[in-house]
């Protein structure tokens, strides 16, 4: 029966389709008949009409994800979960009615309509095509999650200020936020970092999606678009800042030095009332000098007693974002709540199983470090940090030898059950009471102890390595095996009460002296010297230094492989050091 509200050519084309999805699914006609209720001839007339067995992949798609879609127009009632269903199927039919008339002696523009609205470049350097400009636009929107597009209804206040959880793709939103509002508006945009390499990890971003979705290759730093805006991207240092104006964008500022200093000069390139100040961070620590910005207690500063401000900066306050007392819109977003606003790139179960409380607290969910309990201070680690962009001349990582020919030492720190592999490059001085200099570093994650030892030979192969330090204390010592191989050199260290004191006390020593340098944009660095502290052993009888991780090494992988690396001091002190005399390092701890 059709039923009042069901033509009888909907519901026959409906069930003709069910039909064919079933018999594409292995069922026989004969079952197909029983299951629909419908007589064995008709549907063999419909299978031999329709040419079931001859149909194409494409077809086949089309016809079930036609048939599903009938129904769910034809609910009286839909629920979300319906309309999003609707809205998938019909992209569905979309694509596969291109990959049809492609199939049918179609040109590759029907399989990706991008090809064909490219159509000629635009004329002029960093130019768009009208057409360029709507899939650039669509793209942007299309990629956002529901926290991101928080981020993009909050661009109507002057000032937003984030506080978020690392690995959330803040960064690379914001850099997709600049570029659309500079395409469509002319403004300039300026982005900030604690380094001018960190600052451009956001021109990077701009020139993959621009390339991803239209093919142009964006040229120029700064980069000048056609319509006249101009993106700026800046270390902390630059001396020529004040010359510029645009709408600001100031990256991981809780870990940058002198904050106050470079906010005054920051904010005055954006002073004029049309200028956006966007403010995104992860957390350091409460003693910070951006702390006072973040809390409120900057507005509040010199004010009477009646006109003090009280500022709720609770994550349940500041979860959805709110205009604060002081007209900054302020937002604090954990790694929960991306997951909650839809990011699917994080199993929130795994990350609390690879962290410690303290570290998921500070890296994943706004909390700010315990600094108290370090055996660091932040404004030690920030003595060391360095613009490496432009103070170091001689390293270029472009090139195939980075370095050229000078002399590197390598600290590793192997990957165990629970946390990642990570090594560090070490430049050690080349004149007596020189700086030592971290060049690189990485992390790999998940990967065999053949990876990690591949992938520390490909460095070799790269740099004039003396060295290589290698954590060997327990499963370490797979990856030691392997590498001592290929670089015969390889010293293993075995984690000990002894060996952790000797290896942080030379720690201490350079960064107390500042004979220690690394790119001022590696907060995760800083962190990570930041989360070691005292502690005692299990019989409480000695005093040893860890990082809240349940294995016996503690947490702090990074930072353990640049001691890992540093430990080198120990052999070379007695020999040559990057060209210099016997025994021109000493110590005194």
């Amino acid at each position: 029966m059709s039923g009042p509200n069901k033509p009888a050519m909907l519901i026959d084309m409906t069930l003709r389709h069910e039909a064919a999805s079933l018999y594409w699914q292995g069922f026989k006609v004969t079952e197909i008949s029983e299951k629909l209720k419908t007589p064995y001839q008709t549907i063999d007339s419909w299978k031999r009409r329709d040419a079931w067995d001859d149909a194409s992949i494409a077809k086949r798609i089309k016809t079930c994800s036609h048939a599903r879609l009938v129904q769910l127009i034809a609910k009286p009632e839909k629920t979300d979960h319906d309309f999003k269903e609707i809205d998938s199927l019909g992209k569905l039919l979309e694509r596969t009615a291109r990959i049809q008339k492609f199939e049918n002696g179609g040109a590759p523009s029907d399989l990706n309509p991008k090809l064909k609205k490219r159509g000629k470049p635009a004329k002029g350097k960093n130019a768009f095509t009208e057409e360029q400009v709507e899939q650039l636009i669509e793209a942007y929107n299309d990629s956002l999650f529901d926290y991101q597009k928080t981020w993009e209804q909050a661009k109507k206040h002057r000032i937003r200020n984030i506080l978020k959880s690392r690995q959330i793709g803040a960064t690379w939103y914001f850099a997709r936020e600049a570029f659309i509002d500079a395409l469509l508006t002319g403004d300039n945009q300026i982005f900030i970092s604690a380094s001018k390499s960190q600052a451009h990890v956001f021109k990077d971003y701009i020139i993959d999606f621009v390339r991803d979705v239209t093919g142009v290759e964006l040229k120029g730093d700064p980069i000048k678009l056609a319509n006249g805006a101009k993106l700026y991207f800046l270390g902390t240092n630059s001396k020529t800042a004040q010359s510029y104006h645009g709408h600001l964008y100031f990256d991981e500022y809780f870990w940058v030095h002198k904050f106050q200093v470079l906010r005054k000069v920051a904010s005055g390139m954006a002073m004029h009332k049309k200028w956006r100040q966007t403010y995104i961070s992860t957390p350091s620590t409460l003693d910070h000098d951006a702390y006072p910005f973040w809390s409120g207690k900057l507005f509040n500063k010199g004010r009477p007693k009646d006109q003090i401000a009280k500022f709720d900066l609770s994550h349940k306050n500041l979860k959805d974002g709110k205009v604060c007392a002081d007209g900054q819109w302020r937002q604090m977003v954990t790694v929960e709540d991306a997951v909650a606003g839809g990011c699917t790139l994080f199993d929130i179960e795994t990350l609390k199983g690879e962290y410690s409380t303290q570290e998921y607290k500070n890296l994943l969910m706004c909390e700010f470090i315990d600094a108290a309990a370090s055996i660091f201070s932040l404004k030690e680690l920030q003595n060391c940090q360095v613009d490496a962009w432009d103070v170091w001349k001689d390293f270029a990582p472009e090139r195939a030898r980075p370095l050229g020919d000078l002399p590197v030492w390598i600290g590793y720190d192997p990957s165990r059950s629970i946390d990642n592999a990570s090594l560090v490059i070490v430049a050690p001085p080349t004149v007596k009471g020189g700086q030592f200099r971290i060049i690189k570093k990485y992390s790999w994650k998940n990967i065999s102890f053949d990876a990690q030892a591949k992938n520390i030979k490909a460095i070799t192969e790269s740099y004039n390595v003396q060295s290589i330090n290698i954590d060997a204390s327990g499963m370490g010592l797979g990856v030691y095996e392997l590498v001592k191989q290929f670089f015969p050199k390889t010293r293993k260290i075995i984690y000990s009460v002894e060996s952790k004191t000797r290896m942080v006390i030379k720690g201490q020593h350079l960064i107390q002296n500042r004979r220690i340098k690394w790119d001022a944009g590696w907060s995760d660095l800083v962190a990570s010297l930041l989360s070691i502290h005292r502690s005692q052993t299990a019989n409480s009888r000695h005093i040893t230094y860890s990082a809240g991780r349940t294995s016996e090494t503690g947490h702090a992988d990074i930072a353990w492989a640049l001691f890992n690396a540093l430990d080198e001091i120990e052999i070379q002190a007695s020999e040559n050091i990057g060209g210099r005399k016997k025994g021109s390092i000493t110590w005194s701890n």
